[in-house]
């Protein structure tokens, strides 16, 4: 009915069929998790796609480090200990991974540096083309291994947020030739 000053006027019905399901009982791919890395893979793409993906880079450091700072403490607070104990760090970064969805795993560890393989980002496929949150790895590692040895240098050779198979990541814990020559971010302690 359509309502026309005094005369009211009847309107055909042309609603669609009601479904027989109600929403909460549809089959919709969506919980917490993968709105929250959607969310991320979003942002992340506008700010590439607006300031590049450099900056949008250096934006993602940003929170990179503070989550860095933030998750050392956590595990420096359960571990009882001031400072993470240098035999612990790629174990505690390891567990780090594995408790937000990576498969990081140690490769080789020599008191220069740290290499990790990965197989699942935590971003799962969100990651994908999004460079920039790499960041994250590089900032949380870097920030990290810095608290633990004084310096850390982060490489990633490989990402699957490149479009690689899994990431290879390398943590230099001490400045050195071979880690100058690696591209990468360093970090020292504060």
């Amino acid at each position: 009915m359509v309502s026309r000053g005094p005369h009211t006027t009847a309107v055909p019905s042309s609603s669609p069929p009601q479904p027989d399901l109600a929403p909460r009982d549809a089959d919709v791919h969506l919980e917490r998790d993968v709105f929250l890395r959607t969310l991320l893979r979003h942002l992340s793409g506008a700010l590439e796609d607006v300031i590049g993906v450099r900056d949008a880079s250096g934006f993602v450091s940003v929170v990179g480090q503070r989550m860095g700072d933030e998750l050392g403490a956590e595990y420096k607070r359960a571990l009882g200990v001031e400072r993470l104990p240098a035999e612990q760090l790629g174990a505690v970064l390891v567990d780090l991974k594995r408790r937000i969805g990576g498969t990081f795993r140690v490769v080789e560890e020599t008191e220069d540096r740290i290499v990790f393989v990965n197989g699942a980002c935590p971003f799962g496929d969100k990651v994908v083309g999004r460079p920039s949150l790499c960041m994250m790895t590089s900032n949380v590692f870097g920030s990290i291994a810095a608290d633990t040895m004084g310096y850390a240098k982060v490489q990633i050779e490989q990402a699957i947020a490149r479009g690689d198979a899994g990431c290879l990541v390398t943590v230099y814990l001490r400045p050195s030739e071979r880690a100058s020559a690696a591209e990468g971010r360093e970090y020292v302690r504060e």
